[in-house]
């Protein structure tokens, strides 16, 4: 499981890393690594996307058990 939740954090800051890209300077990483052309995709780019949105899911419950340990640890002190 732990190695399930470091590929997802990799997967994620891939994802992460890609829209910054998108943002500032206007380059598709995955588009470009996959040969498909800034806003199409291919069958290949589409399987990277989809890996990272389900990498993405994979840690939102990880996400509330950071966000309840630390409440908790926060009402005890």
């Amino acid at each position: 499981m732990k190695y399930l939740k470091a590929l997802a954090l990799l997967l994620v800051i891939v994802g992460g890393v890609n829209w910054l890209l998108v943002g500032v300077a206007q380059i598709d990483l995955v588009a470009a690594i996959t040969g498909s052309s800034f806003g199409d995709t291919n069958v290949m780019s589409s399987l990277i996307y989809i890996l990272v949105g389900l990498a993405a899911l994979t840690l939102v419950p990880t996400l509330f058990r950071w966000i309840t340990a630390d409440s908790a640890s926060a009402t005890v002190a």
